[in-house]
């Protein structure tokens, strides 16, 4: 008898065990679904820095989950520590956000920085976001092998 139970518990417990490392398999997926997208680190046309060019690049970021997230005080940031802070902002379900290095008035689907220089190695970086906590959601990385953008 103790066989047979035993037996019938199995596969709701190799369910429970799948379901589980499904739903939080990668930090991204525990935090409601956020990941970065997509990078632009090499801007089109000669780096001038300009805000037309500065702005040209950015990083994406993307809600995959189906509710808003909040990503208050989350630091996108690169190699060298360079940072932006996310203010009291929310990312909708199923919604992107580019963050945008040069200067500009944010809106829902576009943040900046507010640089006047380049922030993303054009050669080798990565592109890490993290909760306000410190503890990492996900990250992205190039090397000269990509041509000037990268989805992740």
């Amino acid at each position: 008898m103790r066989t047979v139970r035993i037996r019938a518990a199995l596969p709701a417990l190799a369910g429970a065990a799948l379901l589980t490392g499904t739903l939080l398999s990668t930090p991204a997926q525990a935090a409601g679904g956020v990941t970065i997208y997509h990078v632009w680190f090499d801007s089109p046309g000669s780096d001038n820095r300009s805000n037309t060019s500065l702005n040209a690049e950015w990083v994406q970021i993307k809600n995959t989950g189906g509710s808003a997230v909040s990503i208050k005080g989350w630091v996108l940031k690169d190699t060298s520590n360079h940072r932006y802070v996310f203010e009291n902002i929310k990312i909708g379900a199923h919604k992107t956000m580019k963050v945008h290095t040069g200067r500009g008035t944010d809106t829902a689907s576009d943040k900046f920085q507010n640089r006047r220089a380049y922030v993303w190695n054009n050669t080798s970086d990565t592109a890490t976001l993290t909760k306000a906590t410190g503890t990492k959601v996900d990250s992205c990385s190039w090397t000269t092998r990509d041509p000037s953008d990268k989805y992740c």
